[in-house]
């Protein structure tokens, strides 16, 4: 049976079991592996991507439940690393070992699109769902409020979201970021 939707801003159509994960589906038939496998039962968030702008386990999410929707991983949120969220990223070093953090990054980007200026509180409930091994947790919460802060500068400054911007000379460990396989 083929399913039809709209991966970063580009229809797709699969032939595929409808009762596929949607991460299987990215992962292995359409070669996206920027969004992780963490524990298949929606415990962990790795695998959070939006549909339809809203952050969802791709592990638990039958690609049918998808067909005519728009989804958005890792690898759509910027080709160079350029998204307020990805910047602070970077700035703060959010990762450790960067398993967990393009889940994290997809749950703090639809944070940051319902409370531009999340609370802590805000920021512990969206993000409850995530798990980082590592405990980089303060510094997740430190870089959600840099990309806040990001956010209302370029409103003030038009340019200044450019001024600010990091492209291909990161730091090749931080690659997860911009979805790199």
């Amino acid at each position: 049976m083929a399913i039809e939707f709209d991966v970063n801003d580009r229809p797709q159509k699969v032939d595929v079991d409808p009762d596929m994960p949607l991460l299987w589906v990215l992962r292995d038939t359409l070669g996206m592996t920027g969004t992780k496998f963490g524990c298949g039962m929606a415990l962990c968030g790795a695998c959070t991507v939006h549909i339809n702008g809203e952050p969802t386990r791709s592990c638990v999410t039958p690609v049918s439940s998808v067909s005519g929707k728009k989804i958005t991983t890792i690898e759509g949120l910027s080709s160079d690393r350029s998204t307020p969220i990805q910047r602070a990223w970077i700035e703060l070093d959010v990762p450790q070992c960067g398993y967990c953090q393009s889940g994290q990054i997809m749950t703090a980007t639809a944070l940051l699109e319902k409370h531009p200026q999340p609370t802590d509180a805000q920021i512990d409930e969206a993000m409850s769902g995530n798990i980082c091994r590592c405990g980089t947790y303060q510094r997740i919460r430190e870089g959600i409020h840099r990309a806040a802060a990001m956010k209302v500068a370029a409103a003030r400054k038009p340019d200044a979201a450019h001024s600010a911007k990091v492209g291909a000379d990161a730091p090749a460990e931080l690659a997860v970021l911009g979805g790199a396989r």
